[in-house]
């Protein structure tokens, strides 16, 4: 009788989800990254005076530059959030709440960009 020893992989092959976690952690990477200079455009505009009245916010939203990063700026926030969110869920619950806990995590995320991009586009053709 011979006996085979077989690799720690050839063990562990197949038996769960290694590698599919890396486009997720790619995303939380790139939208942290697309967040930064769009950030500091939000925090330097609003510091400026752009959001000191509601004329004042339109006019600056009526540039079709300010509009669209303001809507670049929305989707990556929230689809940045709904990724961190997604995570928290998977690791700290554990009951078959989880899958409602990531549906919910993603509809909200979905309902509050489209509730942005829908005021930000208003505000944008009322200016």
């Amino acid at each position: 009788m011979i006996l085979r020893r077989r690799t720690a992989y050839a063990q562990a092959h197949g038996l769960g989800a290694a590698g599919h976690g890396t486009g997720h952690w790619r995303a939380q990477r790139v939208s942290a990254l697309a967040l930064v200079p769009l950030a500091l455009w939000l925090g330097l505009s609003l510091f400026g005076g752009a959001a000191t009245d509601r004329a004042a916010l339109a006019g600056f939203l009526g540039q079709p530059v300010n509009a669209i990063l303001m809507v670049l700026s929305l989707l990556a926030a929230f689809h940045h959030a709904a990724l961190g969110l997604q995570v928290v869920a998977e690791d700290y619950i554990h009951t078959p709440a989880r899958f409602a806990a990531i549906a919910l995590i993603r509809l909200s995320c979905i309902a509050g960009a489209t509730a942005g991009i829908v005021a930000t586009l208003t505000m944008a053709l009322a200016g």
